[in-house]
């Protein structure tokens, strides 16, 4: 009989590493963008609530002339909630410890992380896209090459750094797009060994990837609506003469409302992009719209305000919904994470922090049964914070 030595036993500490090492390794789309990680939640005596401020950048105009004119700078941030809780609840053994680490975590820790890091992922996922406003259409019955250049020039025009740009494409996609960009990817031993983790390669200076958690856009049956009332501006567009819904997270243009240069403010000619960011009624009145139309000052993103009785013309199909990839800049979405609590007097209790993400073990003894319940959690919050970052890329052949 093997004697079990006390530095044979997988320690907590051991076990909460490399289930952050297996969700990271997961979790493709969380570990390309942005994350915060904030210690001061779970320290007694310094909780700060369940909310982070993050900065946003400052944005003023040029001035023409001699004559000086200062601008004032003002501060603004974004609100980041790190309030969901979602882990794995499961059963081991204090003989499963004994195992060396690598037959623990293909027995216990690979199945619970997949299944974590898949429910994290779709939610933070399939919530960021609907804000994302600008899409590159492609109407082919399969996606293509030009569709996804589409996508990188959108994020050209927006004047998005050239560096960690990604693209993460669902398996539609992807299927019709491998063939084709198989040969811009190097072919050498460390794009082989990225294509077994699911990251393809690089092409037009982006990171490509594929996700099964990619879920269609939904396109109501609204049709027909037009702008009702001129000069409008903001956030809320008043609207007529149409019928049917208008979907959360559907991409709307309006008649003679064209987007500018980020920094000349010059016209561009092409009508700017907007999501639509509340469900509208049948018949509706009014249409929510990201981002708030501004035609002046330092934050003008449109060349005029749309013409009334203008089209309002929606993305898609009337009542077909189309499939869509995402090409974006790491820091176009914000993931955030906190550490949770630690109790105290338990059997087994460890938390952990890799790359921005804290997690969180914890195992007691249950006298009842006799078994030994475990739980793994992570506290965490997401936000997108640059949607100009970020295209869709809309299959409207489906």
């Amino acid at each position: 009989l093997r004697t079990i030595m006390a530095n044979d036993i997988l320690t907590p500490t051991a076990v909460t590493r490399e289930s952050l090492r297996v969700f990271h390794e997961k979790a493709k789309f969380i570990r390309s963008i942005n994350k915060q990680y904030d210690s001061s939640f779970a320290v007694e005596g310094a909780k700060i609530g369940d909310s982070l401020k993050i900065k946003m950048p400052n944005r003023y105009t040029v001035r023409s002339g001699i004559n000086m004119a200062a601008q004032d700078t003002t501060e603004t941030s974004a609100t980041l909630q790190v309030a969901t809780v979602k882990g794995v609840d499961l059963n081991f053994t204090s003989q499963d410890l004994t195992m060396d680490l690598d037959s623990f975590s293909r027995q216990i820790i690979e199945p619970a992380m997949s299944v974590l890091a898949a429910s994290i992922e779709s939610d933070v996922l399939n919530s960021v896209i609907k804000d994302v406003y600008q899409s590159s259409n492609n109407t082919s019955a399969a996606a293509t090459l030009a569709n996804v250049a589409g996508g990188r020039k959108k994020l050209q025009d927006a004047l998005v750094p050239d560096d960690n740009r990604f693209c993460l494409l669902n398996t539609s996609d992807n299927l019709n797009l491998v063939d084709s960009l198989k040969v811009l990817f190097a072919p050498n031993g460390s794009i082989s060994k990225q294509y077994q983790s699911g990251v393809m390669g690089n092409a037009l200076g982006m990171d490509f990837m594929e996700s099964t958690y990619l879920n269609n856009q939904a396109r109501g049956a609204g049709a027909s609506y037009v702008v009702n009332g001129a000069n409008q501006t903001g956030a809320t567009i008043t609207i007529g003469t149409g019928t049917g819904l208008i979907d959360v997270g559907s991409i709307i243009t309006f008649a003679g409302c064209n987007r500018v240069h980020p920094e000349t403010k010059a016209d561009t000619g092409q009508l700017q992009q907007f999501v639509v960011t509340a469900t509208n009624a049948t018949n509706a009145t009014t249409v929510t719209i990201s981002p708030a139309i501004v035609i002046t000052g330092a934050n003008q993103n449109c060349a005029a305000a749309p013409t009334t009785t203008g089209a309002v013309t929606i993305l898609g199909t009337a009542s077909t919904n189309y499939g869509q990839s995402l090409v974006y800049h790491k820091d176009a979405f914000t993931f955030a994470t906190a550490d949770l609590a630690m109790p105290k007097g338990v059997d087994f209790a460890a938390r952990e922090v890799m790359d921005g993400i804290s997690m969180s073990i914890v195992r007691d003894f249950s006298i009842s049964d006799r078994t030994f319940p475990c739980r793994l959690d992570v506290l965490y919050g997401f936000k997108t914070l640059r949607a100009e970052a970020a295209c869709r890329l809309a299959n409207l052949a489906g």
